[in-house]
């Protein structure tokens, strides 16, 4: 994907973006009434904005509790050894667990930041004792519960 900046893109782009951030549902039709184009230029736009990387996915977001994950952990990494091969194991393990949302790699007294959605907190014991500590070069994880979740997936303002 290239680095485009928004300098690239012009008025109609940026609502695209914006309403699409608002409400990944709206039509095409809707988003085209709505900065004043035809439908066919909206598609085509909207597809550029795709194929450029601007729009990376449309998806809906669920309610964890509702599906029983109410507990959201925030784990600090420390690696072993921080070689290109250690972190290089390290991220392709980490794309294997399915409860790890978020993984990214940060400066600081950490080597990554895991963002966890479990049942409970013996649903994360059983994650920490049998994945999280047995990823490869793990020498320390680090867990904080989130007591209440104050702001997440804000939208970009652009």
């Amino acid at each position: 994907m290239k680095d485009i900046s928004s300098d690239m893109l012009d008025r109609i782009d940026l609502k695209i973006l914006r309403m699409l951030q608002e409400n990944g549902r709206f039509t095409n039709a809707e988003i085209a009434q709505q900065v004043n184009v035809s439908a066919a230029t909206c598609h085509r736009r909207t597809q550029r904005l795709f194929d450029e990387g601007y729009i990376k996915d449309v998806r809906a977001m669920v309610d964890p509790k509702r599906l029983g994950f109410g507990t959201l952990v925030i784990v600090g990494i420390v690696l072993d050894r921080s070689t290109p091969e250690a972190i290089a194991e390290f991220e392709h393990a980490v794309e294997g667990i399915e409860a790890i949302l978020d993984c990214d790699l940060v400066a600081g007294d950490f080597d990554y930041l895991l963002r966890i959605r479990v049942k409970d907190m013996q649903d994360y014991h059983h994650l920490l004792a049998k994945n999280l500590i047995a990823l490869p070069g793990v020498r320390q994880a680090r867990t904080f519960f989130v007591v209440r979740e104050v702001k997440t997936n804000a939208r970009l303002k652009i």
